[in-house]
C-alpha cells in the first residue's frame, strides 16, 4: 500500500486474518487505501512490525488507540521504543521471537540486518501459498535460504543502485549507512538473491523500498531482468512499489 523511506505499510489477506505488515504512514491513507480493496480498516485484526524506525510504525500508537488489533513484535524492537510508548501497555501486544502459528496460518521470521536493535522479515504461509516480505536489510543470510526458496509472491527490497548512490548528493556518512551490511539492499544485490531464490512456484516480484533520490523503477527492473538474463531465468512478472500509491492486488 506504501514503499519508501517516507512510509510503509503492506496488506496481506488470508482465511481468518487481515493483516498489515508495517504501519509507517498515517492512518487517513491506510484508511482510503483499504477502501480501495473494499476492505473496513475495522477489521484489521493483525499488526505485524519489521522493525521500529519511524517509516515502519509512524502509525502505530494512533491506530491502537482508535482500533483493536493484535500486534507482533520482538522484545528487542519493544526495548527500543521510548518507555512512554502506549504499545508497552497493550493488551493486545503479542511478543514473538519465533515462528508464528495461527489456526491455518503460519508466519515465520527471519532475521535481517539493518541499523536497529532487531529487524525481521517474514514468509507468510497458507494452504501451500507463500508471501515472502524482506526489506530494510543490508544483506541476507544464506542460512535463511532454504525457507525462502520457490515461493509465490516475494516483496523485496531494491532500494539503490549503486553508481547513482555514490555520485548522488548525500553525505558521505549517509552513503556508507546504506551501502553498509546494516544498511538497504542494492538493485544489483536483490536481483542476485532473487535470481537464487525464486522458483517454478514463484507468480510475482514487487520491488520495494526504492529510493526517491538514489533509484527509479526503469533504473530497478532493468537490473533485475539483466541479471536474470546473467543467471538464464526467464521471469518477467516483475513490478515496483511505490510511496504513494498501492500496487495491484495479487491473488494466489
Amino acid at each position: 500500500m506504501a514503499s519508501g523511506s517516507k512510509g510503509n505499510v503492506c496488506y496481506v489477506e488470508t482465511n481468518n486474518h487481515k493483516i498489515l505488515i508495517d504501519i509507517g504512514t498515517n492512518i487517513k491513507y491506510i484508511k482510503e487505501k483499504l477502501l480501495e480493496m473494499e476492505v473496513l480498516i475495522d477489521d484489521i485484526d493483525i499488526i505485524l512490525i519489521s522493525h521500529v524506525h519511524n517509516d515502519h510504525i509512524k502509525a502505530l500508537e494512533q491506530f491502537i488507540k482508535k482500533y483493536k488489533p493484535y500486534v507482533y513484535m520482538t522484545s528487542l524492537m519493544l526495548d527500543e521504543l521510548e518507555d512512554n510508548h502506549p504499545i508497552k501497555k497493550y493488551n493486545k501486544l503479542v511478543l514473538f521471537n519465533d515462528d508464528i502459528y495461527l489456526d491455518t496460518l503460519h508466519i515465520e521470521s527471519i532475521k535481517t540486518s539493518h541499523d536497529t536493535k532487531d529487524s525481521k522479515g517474514f514468509i507468510v504461509k497458507e494452504n501451500n501459498k507463500s508471501v515472502v516480505y524482506i526489506t530494510d536489510t543490508g544483506y541476507l543470510n544464506q542460512k535463511y535460504f532454504s525457507k525462502l526458496r520457490d515461493c509465490n509472491v516475494y516483496l523485496f527490497e531494491s532500494n539503490h543502485d549503486v553508481e547513482m548512490l555514490i555520485n548522488g548528493k548525500y553525505p558521505q556518512w549517509l552513503k556508507d549507512r546504506v551501502v553498509g551490511p546494516y544498511g538497504h539492499l542494492s538493485n544489483r544485490d536483490a536481483a542476485i538473491y532473487l535470481a537464487k531464490l525464486i522458483g517454478t512456484d514463484t507468480k510475482k516480484i514487487i520491488l520495494m523500498h526504492l529510493s526517491e533520490n538514489n533509484n527509479t523503477e526503469e533504473v530497478a527492473l532493468d537490473t533485475i531482468k539483466s541479471v536474470f538474463l546473467e543467471y538464464g531465468i526467464n521471469f518477467d512478472n516483475i513490478s515496483c512499489a511505490n510511496q504513494n500509491k498501492k500496487t495491484e492486488v495479487v491473488e494466489l
